[in-house]
């Protein structure tokens, strides 16, 4: 795989980013991120996304902590965190770009992503998704890059992983996943690795490539759901994951 982003970061300017810092237990920045506070149900998923310290807090380091708890709040018997940046950042194409160490443990399933930033007037999926960092805690090596549009979304969406070597897992070391957004393709990078790249050519039958309005951030982990299968006797909990930081450029 060839190394370093096509377009060198020095073509790049940071029009955005988060590095984390603040006192032990300071909540996120509310003029950057929005909290989500919702029994969430989809895709069958266990969670119940609160606003509370414990879910989503800094670490002093200059770190942001996401935390799955085991702990019963509604109908739920887990509380997480899922932040987004609508209607406080959002952005067609660049380079995103965030630093984190991700949690471990079956039904695990942490993710840093992009969502159109027009969902609520055509709904999901003609609004587009971009899963820069999707990993599910029974695949521990496995990162996936995804996008989601009409035609191909859900379990058909176009999508390619990147694995680590046999015996290393993603819940390790911090790693670096990035996207490169241009007209007319999406780079994806681990590591600044190119391991994919995604043009209107690589979309289905009928497919709509609709990546070229602003996309809003989203980081979140989630308990459960189709996809990871539920949490077993073997995960541990709080599942953590450290977000060391968050940067976006315009070329």
């Amino acid at each position: 795989m060839p190394h370093s982003s096509e377009a060198s970061l020095s073509s790049y300017h940071l029009v955005w980013s988060d590095e984390f810092n603040g006192q032990n237990g300071n909540t996120i920045d509310p003029s950057k991120w929005n909290t989500m506070v919702s029994e969430n149900n989809s895709n069958n998923e266990l969670e119940y996304y609160t606003n509370h310290a414990p879910n989503a807090s800094l670490d002093g380091r200059g770190h942001l902590i996401i935390r799955a708890i085991k702990e019963d709040l509604g109908s739920r018997n887990y509380t997480s965190a899922r932040l987004n940046t609508a209607g406080k950042f959002e952005q067609t194409y660049g380079k995103f770009e965030a630093r984190i160490k991700l949690p471990f443990g079956n039904g695990i399933w942490p993710a840093f992503w992009l969502l159109g930033n027009n969902i609520k007037q055509v709904g999901w999926p003609t609004c587009g998704e971009i899963d820069i960092m999707e990993n599910i805690g029974k695949e521990p090596n496995i990162n996936h890059g995804s996008m989601h549009g009409p035609g191909y979304n859900g379990s058909h969406s176009m999508t390619d992983k990147y694995s680590l070597s046999s015996g290393s897992k993603l819940s390790d070391n911090y790693h670096l996943y990035a996207i490169e957004w241009e007209p007319n393709v999406v780079r994806f990078y681990l590591d600044d690795i190119l391991y994919s790249a995604k043009t209107p050519a690589n979309m289905p039958p009928g497919g709509k490539w609709i990546f070229d309005h602003p996309m809003y951030l989203i980081l979140n982990v989630a308990v459960g759901g189709n996809w990871p299968g539920s949490p077993n006797n073997s995960t541990q909990f709080p599942a953590e994951m450290i977000v060391d930081y968050v940067r976006v450029y315009q070329y």
